[in-house]
């Protein structure tokens, strides 16, 4: 039985991807709290109350907040990642599907160029879908302690407040950032194609999976992140402390207009606030998806094909 990355229909691809993602996202979620809070971070690193660093950010949350408090909108992102997971691989898969049959020569290849435009396309589909989940998700992440509520409430306090619209808030810098799971998956596809080209079984080990998933994610990273403070801070909405301390400072038009204020304020290092959070985190978090995902995947191709046999030995019978 074949374990190529095609053996599979994209519901098969999904279905491991959805899991797997969610898998991941558990198991680092206090690394993803401190990531989202150092970014939407306002005050002055002089301030006693700052979160420094993220040892210093966790410290800080369990004596506010107690262990509960890195586990903030734990439920609703993991609905999320499912979610995301989902429609992302669904998406990818039909689409790289499409185009192995349209572009490749070889009809196991494709080019870089075109790897890159799958992902973005796949990118796009699971922003459209997925972003009002993420916003609710964000604001029961960064929500004051004392401010926090179920995601329904928050839901109907964004509608209520906002309207419709603030459900895709941060939809602007979603699309630009559509480019980094291009160029995530796009890399490891690449490596991995290089590094399975003369083996009889199509598959990387755990290790190979994690380094090479790794490599892709940091590049994709560093060249997004400007984008990714700046979409998590329009889907923020301040507690009315941090709305008293920031004033206007802390209302956000645009992904411009957050690029603008960050920078008058804390010149282009304020761009890469939480960077090296947000690097692990999705270091990390990607990694385990996509190692996960490699066994997930292999596991579902065996259920597919038994389902299969099933089906045709019913139909003989």
């Amino acid at each position: 039985m074949s374990q190529s990355k095609d053996a599979l229909p994209p519901l098969g691809h999904a279905i491991s991807g959805a899991g797997s993602s969610a898998l991941a996202l558990l198991l680092i979620y206090p690394l993803d709290t401190v990531k989202t809070r150092l970014q939407v971070q306002t005050r002055s690193r002089d301030d006693s109350q700052a979160l420094r660093d993220p040892v210093d950010a966790v410290r800080k949350i369990i004596v506010r907040e107690g262990i509960g408090g890195l586990y903030a909108g734990l439920a609703t992102n993991l609905a999320n990642q499912l979610v995301n997971g989902f429609v992302y691989f669904y998406a990818y898969s039909t689409v790289r599907k499409v185009a192995l049959r349209a572009l490749s020569t070889d009809g196991r290849s494709l080019s870089t160029a075109v790897e890159l435009a799958v992902g973005a396309a796949a990118g796009v589909a699971n922003q459209i879908i997925t972003l009002p989940m993420g916003v609710v998700a964000t604001r029961q992440q960064t929500a004051h302690h004392a401010e926090r509520v179920p995601w329904h409430q928050t839901a109907r306090e964004i509608l209520s407040s906002e309207g419709i619209g603030g459900l895709w808030a941060g939809f602007r810098p979603a699309m630009v950032l559509c480019a980094n799971p291009a160029i995530t998956y796009g890399v490891f596809e690449r490596v991995k194609t290089a590094l399975l080209q003369d083996r009889p079984r199509q598959v990387l080990s755990g290790a190979e999976a994690f380094w090479v998933s790794a490599l892709a994610k940091t590049l994709a990273t560093v060249i997004t992140y400007p984008y990714i403070m700046a979409k998590v801070r329009l889907q923020w909405r301040p507690s009315k402390e941090e709305r008293a301390a920031g004033g206007q400072d802390v209302v956000y038009k645009s992904s411009a207009d957050v690029l603008r204020k960050v920078f008058w304020r804390d010149g282009v290092a304020g761009w890469y606030q939480g960077m090296q959070t947000q690097i692990i985190k999705a270091v990390v978090t990607q990694a385990l998806m996509l190692m996960i995902n490699e066994s997930f995947r292999m596991q579902v191709v065996r259920l597919f094909a038994l389902l299969r046999r099933r089906s045709v030995a019913a139909a003989l019978a």
